[in-house]
C-alpha cells in the first residue's frame, strides 16, 4: 500500500511547508506548528537568493513549535525529488508570490498531487489581484482575519478567480492569547521597520531622526530599532535605505538607542509600547497587552499598508511617538482584524476536508493560468527566482533569451510612455472645428 493510500486511512495528516525568506519562514513554520495534532508537519526552507541565513532562521523558528529535526534547506530539485518519492496528504508553499507560482506548478506534477495550501504571512489589507494570480494553482488560500476573508473574497468574485479561503489566527498572535504569564510593562520603545515602508529616502530618514529624537527625549529608556535581519542578510523585500545606515547618515545613535535582530517576542518582553507604520508586529504587540501607535506621519494609503488600522484608534504622530503615547485598539476593530474568536479559524478543518476529496478522486485539479511564452516563460520565471541555484539548461536557456527579450519590451515600452504626450497633442491639433465640437458635446 502506497504511502498516499495508507494516509487515507488514519488520523494522521502528512503536511511539509516550504518557504524561503524571513517572514514567510516564520509564518509557515508557526502556522504548521499550531496545527491540530492530526497534522504531522515538516518544513523545507528552499535555498534561493533570498534564502534566511542561519540566524534569520533560527529567529524565524523560535517558538513555532516545530522541532528542529523537523526543518531541513534543500534545493527545489531536491525538494521536488522528496515530493516525487514520497507524497504528503498537503503542501504549504509559503513563498513570495513569483516562487509561489513555480513551486505550486511543481507541486502540480506530483503523482498523486498533494492538496496546495498557500497564504501570506502577514497584514493583506488591501487585498490584491497580483497576490490571487501568482497562487491561482493553489487550492485553499489561508487569510487571517474576517476582513480579509471578505476583501478577497470579493476580489476574486469580482476578477473571475476560482479561489477557496479559510481562517487561521496568525500564528504568533495565537500563541500570545494563550499564554498565561502576564506580560510585564518594560520600558523600551520598540519600532518595527519595515523594508519598503515608507519607501522614499526623505520619509525614511524622517524616521530615523524621529528614533534620534525620541531617543534623546528620555535618555533613561532605551528606543529599540527592531530589524528583521543583520546587514547583508536578505529580507522578503529588499531594502534600498536601511534606517541603520540613515541614523548614522544623520550623526549617529544616542547611546539608548539601540538595534535588535532576535525574535520579536523577545523585544516586546521589554516594551512599554510598539511603534511602526504598518508592520504586523502590531499585532503581536496588541495580542501580548503591549500597547501600539500605528505611525501615520507619512498619511495612510494602500502604499503604507496601513488602511487596515482604520477604526482602530491606534494611529499617532510623531509627537506621540516621542512623548509614547501608546494607545490600546478598539475592541469592535480587533474582532475583524486578526484578533477574532479562535474558534472561527477553519483553515485545518478546510485542509483535511480537501485532502478527504482528493483521495476520493472528486477534488479537479487546478490548471495554471494560460499566458504566453509557454514551458519558455515557465523556465524563466524559475530562473528568476532561483538565480544561480537554477542549474537547468531550460533556466540558462530562458536566460539567454530572456534578457535582451525583456530589455527590449521595457525599451519599447519607455518610448511609447514617451511619444504618447506628443502624438496626441498632434492628433488634437489636427482636429477640425466640427471635429472638436463634436467631441466636446460627446464628452458631457
Amino acid at each position: 500500500m502506497s504511502t498516499w493510500a495508507a494516509s487515507a486511512t488514519k488520523a494522521e495528516m502528512r503536511v511539509v511547508g516550504v518557504g524561503d525568506t524571513d517572514s514567510y519562514v516564520k509564518w509557515g513554520a508557526a502556522l504548521l506548528g499550531g496545527a491540530p495534532a492530526q497534522f504531522s508537519s515538516s518544513f523545507v526552507v528552499l535555498e534561493t537568493p533570498l534564502a534566511v541565513s542561519a540566524g534569520q532562521q533560527h529567529a524565524a523558528l523560535a517558538g513555532s513549535g516545530l522541532p528542529a529535526h523537523a526543518v531541513s534547506r534543500l534545493t527545489l530539485d531536491a525538494f521536488h525529488q522528496q515530493l516525487t518519492g514520497d507524497p504528503p496528504d498537503a503542501v504549504l508553499v509559503a513563498a513570495r508570490g513569483p516562487l509561489a507560482r513555480v513551486i505550486a506548478r511543481l507541486v502540480a506534477t506530483i503523482e498523486p498531487r498533494p492538496v496546495i495550501v498557500t497564504g501570506l504571512p502577514g497584514i493583506s489589507i488591501p487585498a490584491t489581484r497580483k497576490a490571487l494570480l501568482f497562487r491561482a494553482q493553489c487550492d485553499l488560500f489561508v487569510l487571517h482575519s474576517h476582513r480579509e476573508i471578505a476583501s478577497f473574497t470579493h476580489l476574486a468574485s469580482s476578477q473571475n478567480f476560482d479561489s477557496r479561503f479559510a481562517l487561521a489566527s496568525l500564528p504568533f498572535a495565537a500563541r500570545a492569547r494563550v499564554d498565561d504569564t502576564p506580560h510585564p510593562r518594560g520600558t523600551d520603545l520598540v519600532f518595527a521597520a519595515q523594508a519598503i515602508v515608507p519607501l522614499e529616502r526623505h520619509d525614511r530618514l524622517e524616521v530615523a531622526a524621529l528614533l534620534i529624537r525620541a531617543a534623546k527625549a528620555d535618555p533613561s529608556r532605551q528606543v529599540v530599532l527592531k530589524l528583521r535581519g543583520a546587514k547583508g542578510e536578505h529580507q522578503t523585500h529588499s531594502e534600498s535605505l536601511p534606517l541603520a545606515d540613515l541614523i548614522d547618515e544623520l550623526g549617529g545613535a544616542p547611546e539608548n538607542l539601540v538595534i535588535s535582530t532576535g525574535p520579536m517576542r523577545r523585544a516586546l518582553s521589554t516594551a512599554e509600547g510598539l511603534v511602526t507604520v504598518s508592520s504586523t508586529a502590531a499585532i503581536e504587540a496588541i495580542a501580548l497587552g503591549v500597547p501600539v501607535i500605528a505611525l501615520d506621519s507619512f498619511g495612510v494609503s494602500p502604499e503604507l499598508i496601513n488602511e487596515v488600522f482604520d477604526g482602530s484608534g491606534l494611529y499617532g504622530s510623531d509627537d506621540d511617538v516621542v512623548h509614547r503615547r501608546f494607545r490600546q485598539p478598539n475592541r469592535l476593530w480587533t474582532r475583524e482584524n486578526y484578533l477574532h474568536d479562535a474558534r472561527d479559524d477553519n483553515w485545518a478543518a478546510r485542509v483535511v476536508e480537501l485532502v478527504a476529496l482528493r483521495h476520493q478522486g472528486v477534488l479537479a485539479s487546478k490548471p495554471p493560468l494560460r499566458r504566453r511564452g509557454g514551458v519558455i516563460r515557465d523556465a524563466w520565471e524559475r530562473k528568476l527566482v532561483l538565480g544561480s541555484f537554477d542549474r537547468s539548461a531550460a533556466g540558462f536557456f530562458a536566460l539567454v533569451i530572456g534578457v535582451p527579450l525583456r530589455a527590449i519590451v521595457r525599451t519599447g515600452q519607455r518610448v511609447q510612455r514617451a511619444i504618447a504626450p506628443a502624438v496626441a497633442a498632434e492628433s488634437h491639433s489636427r482636429e477640425t472645428p466640427d471635429a472638436k465640437k463634436h467631441s466636446r458635446m460627446g464628452s458631457r
